[in-house]
């Protein structure tokens, strides 16, 4: 199998599949049952929150532990605005966030609150001229991703953290850093957030698990009340397997992350010049600045056909349209494509343990369906 989708999810390394055995068999307590086994899971939570924190870049009790990214994003955007609901009912984000940002962002629009959506630039950028422009006295909240999932590209945090500032402005930072942790170099206090959004199965962590960090001093509310797990504000047994192998995965990323990120850059540097040698017709939708993302286009194709025509020879990619209900990327959408290149994207994404054999094998994938499918009418 060549698997290239790894914005979608990463295969299990395997020291978090021996650090999530351990917990399962050695250190199965509850953490907050008062007797020896239970103190040994407490304190292995403890410790892997520690090597979390770390990899990140901040403080442990600036990690709380959750299940995804998407949970990640819905507790900081609704944290945010229950904060901030006696300073104003306005929110800004971008066109090109994820669903886990832009669902709850509509149905706080439902419940009143006013919502700025930016769109990206042709390179697939939001300009800093637009968020200076969008914000009000009465925004409270700012939510901007560091790399969006499908381009590829960063967009502009820690300058959006300045103007929030310049402004003087009450409004919080948010940050989906999903596809940005062990991706792109940053740590949330040079980007200047207030919070941050990271998980696990992006980084070779198995699904189930991820963290939000909220900086220190910032008194968020509660996602679940209950025993008073996570300093109170997500209460629930800790998930002390995905925890374990969480941290076990973002140690060992982190331990070799700037040679990960040259042999992730140089996969994408190769297929970019390739492809519109070996698959005339194919071109690159954008570069992008991140290592591990390549959005590219089979103008003429429609992209679900190529999915399933690759998936038959054990390739694996990700569509880039019909993502919901048969309408395309709003990513991609935003961009404004040509109808032709919008319908035939593919989004190709490496890892630590991505190939050159891989690459050979996606384009000469691309190659074949390009001799054997026919051409889409539309």
């Amino acid at each position: 199998m060549h698997y290239l989708d790894n914005a979608a999810t990463t295969p299990v390394r395997p020291e978090a599949v021996e650090a999530a055995v351990k917990a399962m068999t050695e250190g199965w307590g509850n953490p907050s049952s008062r007797y020896a086994l239970g103190s040994q899971a407490a304190a292995g939570v403890k410790e892997h929150r520690a090597q979390v924190a770390k990899a990140l870049g901040c403080a442990p009790e600036e990690l709380y532990f959750t299940s995804c990214g998407s949970e990640g994003d819905n507790w900081a955007i609704r944290g945010a605005v229950e904060l901030g609901r006696r300073k104003g009912k306005h929110i800004i984000t971008t066109a090109i966030e994820h669903s886990a940002v832009l669902e709850p962002c509509r149905a706080l629009e439902r419940e009143g609150y006013e919502v700025t959506y930016l769109t990206p630039n042709a390179d697939g950028q939001v300009s800093m001229e637009d968020v200076k422009a969008a914000l009000r006295p009465d925004t409270v909240l700012v939510s901007m991703m560091l790399v969006n999932n499908e381009l590829g590209t960063l967009q502009p945090v820690a300058e959006t953290a300045k103007a929030i500032r310049g402004a003087g402005s009450p409004a919080l930072l948010h940050c989906d850093a999903v596809q940005g942790f062990l991706k792109v170099p940053f740590t949330p206090k040079a980007l200047g957030v207030d919070l941050l959004t990271i998980s696990g199965h992006k980084i070779h962590a198995p699904k189930g698990v991820g963290a939000l960090y909220i900086r220190k001093g910032l008194r968020f509310p509660p996602l679940i009340r209950g025993g008073g797990q996570e300093e109170g504000l997500r209460s629930g047994t800790e998930a002390t397997a995905q925890i374990a192998a969480f941290a076990a995965a973002a140690q060992a990323g982190k331990a070799t992350l700037s040679a990960d990120l040259e042999h992730m850059a140089a996969l994408k540097e190769d297929l970019a010049r390739r492809l519109p040698q070996e698959v005339p017709g194919a071109k690159v939708v954008l570069q992008g600045q991140a290592p591990h993302i390549l959005p590219i286009t089979l103008p003429g194709y429609k992209s679900e056909v190529i999915v399933r025509f690759l998936s038959d020879r054990g390739i694996c990619v990700s569509s880039g349209s019909a993502c919901h209900k048969g309408k395309p990327s709003h990513v991609y959408a935003a961009l404004k494509l040509p109808k032709k290149e919008l319908d035939g994207v593919l989004r190709i994404s490496f890892s630590y343990d991505t190939t050159p054999q891989d690459i050979d094998a996606l384009l000469a994938g691309l190659k074949a369906a390009q001799e054997q499918l026919f051409t889409s009418l539309s």
